[in-house]
């Protein structure tokens, strides 16, 4: 047993003692009853089990949490797919994946959510051309899986956000 504190949703966690062995996704799930952090494959491979892991930099990026250690997120601070509204309110982003009903079966959306909203950010800060958007898209997207091929609805969904606001994505 060992002891973490995080912070999730800008909200500090911990300490908490948790087995060496819990993966984050039990942690998440079991632990602190998030249950929007799906377990899909159980090998790193779907990415339904992604949340955003804030660096001190400024940077953010997604991580699976299906075999990855608790103890792996101590001291870190991360966004999960419960710390995307607020107050009630969806962002733009959740918002178009309800208009593309890019979510089918809902199973793989927190981890394409996660993605997608990593993208959005890492765009604000370096912007790409018009022509380059799908290509981008596609790229940020790669990886993650989903089983009822909803594929094209999220890129199109994250299309939309971009297209809506190109002056703060787009160069």
């Amino acid at each position: 047993m060992s002891a973490i504190s995080l912070k999730i949703n800008g909200k500090d966690h911990g300490p908490i003692e948790v087995r060496d062995d819990l993966s984050m996704n039990d942690f998440l799930r079991e632990v602190l009853g998030m249950t929007g952090t799906k377990f899909g494959c159980g090998a790193a491979q779907c990415l339904s089990c992604a949340v955003i892991v804030d660096d001190p930099d400024g940077t953010s990026a997604t991580m699976p949490t299906c075999t990855a250690p608790a103890m792996n997120f101590d001291g870190k601070s991360i966004r999960t797919v419960e710390g995307h509204a607020s107050n009630g309110q969806l962002t733009a982003l959740q918002e178009a994946f309800i208009r593309h009903f890019a979510f089918q079966c809902g199973y793989c959306t927190a981890g394409f959510l996660n993605e997608a909203q990593v993208l959005l950010e890492r765009l604000e800060h370096q912007p790409v051309a018009r022509e380059a958007l799908e290509q981008t898209i596609l790229v940020a997207l790669d990886g993650h899986l989903c089983r009822c091929t909803g594929y094209v609805r999220y890129h199109e969904a994250v299309r939309d956000v971009i297209l809506a606001q190109p002056a703060r994505y787009l160069l």
